[in-house]
């Protein structure tokens, strides 16, 4: 089977893992808002979305193997077209027409990245110094993103994007420098990178669940754009991977990252808010009533005089 398809077909179940995991780290964040990474090591739910995610990136290894990252890394949106009837279902809804729009969108945006981006597999890896340099810009600009300010969730969702791309990249040259047998398994260069691999992945999963505190939408399509954009920009300028069909090849790559940008956004957008359906439901509102803030009834007592009827009580 060509290398390509392999990597293709790894890369799409571990979409689906991902996804879940994801849809598992929202529902999470949501019953426990604020949770401390101390928190989060006592919950079982949380090391079960944990399992998933490293199912899935395993699965993601095993594709960087055989295919560039010019083609794994764009497939990592059908994480967001998995996710979004997933947590519908959770939510106890039916996707909705938008929905499936923004799916259509990106997919067909993917069909034209992968078109241009089915090269060969990947022969080059990271040097120790250009990890080193990478990982150094990476931490510096997770720091920017990491800090205090408005919008938090998509800005963490972005840093955790960054972080898990970059995760890939290295992991690439981790798989390759480990399996070409032109040096030693445990060389400098794998352990080295093999280290900054595993701080990137657990760095890009905790800022996800930060982010996913305010919702599964907007946060994931940051998540699903940040990856492959940083994953690209690796490959591209150290690795040496290419876009195939020259010029119109560019510009059909151009074009398909236009539509699965626009479809993401879609996606972003038709989250429906829940809690403000909750609110306006009549029940809803009961229970959300602060103490003391109804209207005190009067309380019914036996008359002295008459036993049988009941008059109201002065306070």
């Amino acid at each position: 089977m060509n290398a390509v398809l392999v990597a293709v077909a790894l890369s799409l179940v571990s979409a689906v893992a991902y996804a879940t995991a994801a849809v598992a780290q929202e529902r999470l964040a949501a019953r426990s808002p604020g949770s401390g990474a101390l928190r989060l090591l006592g919950s079982g739910a949380w090391w079960w979305s944990v399992g998933l995610n490293a199912a899935a990136a395993l699965l993601h290894v095993v594709a960087l193997r055989y295919g560039p990252l010019t083609v794994v890394q764009p497939l990592g949106a059908l994480t967001l077209v998995a996710a979004v009837p997933m947590g519908a279902r959770m939510a106890g809804r039916r996707v909705r027409a938008v929905e499936w729009k923004g799916t259509a969108l990106t997919l067909l945006g993917l069909a034209a990245i992968l078109v241009t981006a089915s090269g060969p597999a990947p022969e080059d890896v990271l040097s120790v110094p250009e990890a080193v340099a990478v990982a150094g810009a990476t931490t510096a600009l997770i720091g920017m993103l990491s800090r205090r300010g408005a919008r938090p969730g998509l800005r963490h969702a972005t840093a955790s994007g960054v972080a898990s791309g970059v995760a890939s990249a290295l992991t690439q040259t981790v798989t390759v420098a480990a399996t070409d047998r032109t040096g030693p398994l445990l060389s400098v260069q794998v352990v080295g990178v093999a280290l900054l691999v595993a701080a990137f992945a657990a760095g890009g999963l905790l800022l996800s669940q930060t982010a996913y505190q305010g919702g599964l939408g907007g946060p994931l399509a940051m998540v699903t754009l940040a990856n492959p954009l940083a994953a690209a920009v690796i490959g591209l300028s150290l690795l040496g991977e290419r876009l195939q069909g020259g010029p119109a090849g560019v510009l059909l790559a151009l074009a398909g990252a236009g539509l699965a940008s626009w479809g993401v956004v879609l996606l972003s957008r038709a989250a429906p808010r829940e809690e403000a359906a909750d609110d306006d439901h009549p029940v809803a509102a009961v229970l959300a009533l602060e103490p003391g803030s109804a209207t005190a009834e009067p309380a019914l007592v036996p008359r002295p005089h008459d036993p049988g009827h009941l008059t109201t009580a002065t306070r």
